[in-house]
């Protein structure tokens, strides 16, 4: 597929104001699109359309809900800030344009996990999902290992 194709699709599932943080928005709009990987949106359709078929809840900030920093994180995110004021690198998958955290509707982050595993071969490009954590977190960080999937622990 096409990344405007991807997009049109993805579209019918999520608008960009869930996958990106208000910053983003505030300054892009719609444009925001374009700080997300063309992989990592790929991938995003697949495993919401054909793998889970369940809603999967990104960022809410724009309906009055907590959460800001679970797709694209910016500069001045208080994550990505804070670890600059630390002096510490920040090289994460979300600030890469390539990485979400959800809330999967009707199951729970192992089982969605689960899921996708059992659904591998389906999967567009190789993705890392995070081990243990009470989201779904997948990105599309290759390793170069051959493997369809790599899990890591946060």
């Amino acid at each position: 597929m096409k990344r405007k194709e991807i997009i049109s699709e993805l579209g019918k599932y999520f608008s960009i104001k869930e996958l990106v943080c208000k910053h983003t928005f505030d300054r892009w709009g719609e444009s925001s699109w374009q700080f997300l990987d063309t992989d990592y949106l790929h991938t995003l359709l697949v495993i919401r359309r054909d793998i889970l078929k369940v809603g999967m809840l990104c960022n809410n900030w724009h309906i009055g809900g907590n959460f800001s920093q679970r797709g694209f994180r910016c500069n001045i995110c208080p994550l990505v800030a804070n670890a600059t004021k630390k002096g510490r690198l920040y090289l994460t998958s979300h600030a890469n344009g390539c990485a979400g955290d959800f809330t999967p509707a009707n199951m729970t982050a192992k089982e969605a996990r689960d899921k996708i595993k059992l659904n591998s071969h389906l999967l567009p490009y190789p993705i890392r999902l995070e081990n243990n954590v009470t989201w779904l977190h997948f990105d599309t960080y290759d390793y170069l290992n051959d493997k369809k999937i790599n899990t890591f622990n946060g």
